[in-house]
């Protein structure tokens, strides 16, 4: 999160995961100063959780960020989300080892059902699995490589195994030695062949006077870039069911929405849009995390269209935001229950390619 505006969002969706989790929780949130101060204010008053909860701000400077991206060697984007969208390929780089798994949320999205259910796929991975996200293949989008045919608004990441893979690639993993200290040695970057797989070898950076160069066409941002990976390693994929991605943006949220509460899966199956040619043909969509994206203004809650009696969006899921956004965190707290909340901050982050490179020089 790096703005207060994406803290907004975002503690929102933190707020559901804390309303309707059966578990202790533990959250990584990686940002900026704003972002922490916004949501630190909040988490403050949760003062007697249902469950444990351990929270942990990983501030990056924006120079570090660029930085770690000039290092891979060719990555490039004109997404709105900027150089802060591609942290998402290096968030196995910026936590600690000791976390193995982790589950990455969008900030305009939040969880309607408990999410240790999300958790839980996990177990349900295929040998050698390492990412799980939503995949449409009946999407087509040419002029984006079909980099819609996925979403990586919400990722299940086992970062173990993609330290393993070692995903990404950096100048410190290709230099032989580093003042005079052998770099140890390691598997090659697994995700370099997937970009020139889909988009060829890198081109010069027109938008630069550094010699730079880019993948040419890659678009949504760090989305394009998880498309090539898992299109060119499916053995490392594994798609997530369309529950978790009720979205706004091409999906229309499948068409479904809060209605007649005895509402049988027939008619539902029935109703429902973009499930034909997917893996979700035939069953129900059974909603358990929104995701409004694509809706114009700087907080998704504040849409326009959501006071519009005649907005289909605001129809069928206008009161699950409301209810959600207003809800005050206050109400969290359960005074009988003894769990604790703990709050810490890690500043100035290293990379792990950057640890790696310090290592080898102190050697």
């Amino acid at each position: 999160m790096f703005s207060e505006d994406s803290a907004a969002e975002g503690s929102i969706l933190i707020k559901s995961i804390i309303m309707y989790s059966s578990s202790p929780l533990a959250f990584h949130i990686i940002c900026d100063h704003d972002a922490r101060q916004y949501l630190e204010r909040r988490l403050r008053l949760l003062t007697h959780p249902q469950h444990d909860i351990s929270v942990q701000f990983y501030r990056i400077p924006h120079e570090s960020m660029v930085a770690r991206i000039q290092r891979e060697g060719a990555l490039h984007t004109d997404h709105s989300a900027g150089v802060p969208g591609l942290m998402k390929l290096f968030i196995h780089e910026i936590l600690p080892p000791s976390v193995e798994r982790a589950i990455f949320v969008d900030t305009d999205a939040f969880f309607i059902a408990d999410p240790t259910q999300l958790w839980d796929r996990f177990d349900a991975f295929k040998p050698g699995a390492a990412v799980s996200m939503p995949y449409h293949p009946d999407q087509y989008a040419p002029e984006w490589h079909h980099a819609n045919r996925i979403c990586s608004c919400v990722m299940l990441l086992d970062l173990k195994r993609l330290r393993e893979l070692r995903l990404m690639d950096s100048a410190f993993y290709r230099e032989q030695s580093l003042g005079g200290a052998p770099i140890p040695n390691g598997p090659p970057a697994l995700a370099p062949p997937a970009f020139e797989a889909m988009y060829g070898p890198p081109v010069p950076d027109g938008d630069s006077d550094a010699g730079r160069r880019k993948y040419d066409g890659v678009k949504l941002g760090d989305q394009g870039y998880w498309w090539a990976i898992v299109s060119h390693r499916q053995d490392v994929f594994e798609p997530l069911s369309f529950d978790w991605e009720v979205s706004s943006c091409l999906m229309d949220m499948y068409s479904t929405g809060l209605g007649t509460d005895d509402a049988e899966e027939e008619a539902e199956v029935r109703h429902q849009v973009h499930v034909d040619d997917t893996l979700e043909r035939g069953r129900a969509i059974l909603p358990k995390m929104l995701h409004f994206n694509c809706l114009h203004g700087a907080r998704y809650y504040e849409w326009s269209k959501w006071t519009d009696p005649s907005d289909g969006l605001a129809q069928r899921w206008g009161p699950a935001v409301q209810y959600h956004a207003g809800f005050k965190w206050l109400w969290l707290n359960n005074p009988s229950s003894n769990a604790s909340l703990t709050i810490h901050t890690v500043d100035d982050v290293k990379f792990a390619d950057e640890l790696l490179a310090q290592t080898a020089s102190h050697a």
